[in-house]
């Protein structure tokens, strides 16, 4: 009986290391998106992240939600300094997320600023 429950515990366990290792390690897509940053916050009460948001509109009524992970420190600095301006992110897409990671399925990994098509001289 003990080795019954022992092989369970242990699928129990194994199964859940590869939950967590395919929410880790694989996306499900990655791409570009440009936009104005509008809003870049660190919030949360127990567990902070990043997040933010981009205007992919005029009227503002195309919103991408967007978190940053804590370890991208260089992104989550380019992001507050960028904030109100045109920018252009580079973003993986994951099938989940964890409390500690984000409220959005969308990580940006990369941003640099763009010239906004829609400003005229």
């Amino acid at each position: 009986m003990k080795r019954i429950l022992l092989i369970i515990a242990a699928m129990c366990v194994l199964g859940f290391a590869a939950y967590f290792a395919f929410i880790y390690y694989v996306s499900y897509s990655e791409g570009y998106r440009s936009g104005e940053l509008i809003r870049m916050s660190h919030k949360g009460v127990m567990m902070k992240t990043w997040e933010g948001e981009l205007s992919q509109g005029v009227s503002g009524s195309q919103i991408f939600r967007f978190s940053v992970l804590d370890s991208d420190k260089k992104v989550i600095e380019q992001l507050n300094e960028l904030q109100g301006q045109y920018v252009k992110m580079t973003y993986v897409e994951r099938y989940r997320t964890f409390s500690w990671w984000g409220d959005s399925h969308f990580f940006i990994t990369a941003v640099q600023k763009e010239t906004s098509p829609f400003k005229y001289k």
